[in-house]
């Protein structure tokens, strides 16, 4: 199995709407992206009436298409409820990928988590 590490915590947010942190580490990859989805899964679904999102992608190197999609559905999910994801420090190549696949479009990209916190 591929290295990934995700850590999830609470972070202050501008808005009256909750937000947490989602800070990846190493690869996401079809050796551990089902099991990994779950620990966000139950943290979209403990919030029914809306989240935001901030994803730490600083420290990720690699995602695959499927990682792709799950971060496609909790947009939706959170979208559908006034939510909002944001993606920050994103390394080129992770850009690169969601910008070919269109979800930059959807989901706002910003250089830093002290950005990020600005706009959740």
């Amino acid at each position: 199995m591929t290295f990934v590490d995700i850590k999830i915590s609470d972070l202050v947010s501008q808005t009256e709407m909750p937000a947490k942190l989602v800070k990846i580490k190493g690869q996401l990859d079809e050796s551990n992206v089902d099991e990994n989805a779950k620990k966000i899964y139950e943290v979209v679904e403990a919030a029914p009436n809306g989240l935001n999102l901030v994803f730490d992608f600083s420290g990720l190197e690699y995602m695959n298409s499927k990682s792709i999609g799950y971060l496609t559905d909790w947009y939706g999910k959170l979208n559908a409820v006034g939510g909002k994801i944001l993606i920050a420090a994103a390394r080129d190549n992770i850009v690169d990928i969601l910008q070919v696949v269109g979800l930059t479009q959807l989901i706002p990209c910003v250089g830093s988590v002290d950005e990020a916190k600005l706009q959740v």
